[in-house]
């Protein structure tokens, strides 16, 4: 799910990814930090918001999953 909503948005901070979650902030920092240490994600500092986006491996990795779905279905 948050990898999805990266791909769609783009670059979102936390507080943005926990409200379409609807998780906790905490627990969604901390899939956050696992998807920045697979690889997956990248973080900038914007002033006091840390901002989120897919890297390059990240964002051809959810693309391939979801023409697998698609194409499944």
């Amino acid at each position: 799910m948050l990898a999805g909503a990266l791909g769609e948005g783009g670059e979102l901070c936390v507080c943005d990814l926990s409200w379409i979650a609807e998780r906790p902030e905490n627990l969604v920092s901390h899939h956050l930090r696992t998807l920045r240490s697979a690889g997956l994600a990248r973080s900038r500092r914007d002033g006091k918001m840390v901002m989120y986006s897919l890297t390059e491996r990240g964002q051809s990795l959810l693309d391939a999953t979801l023409s697998e779905d698609t194409g499944s279905a």
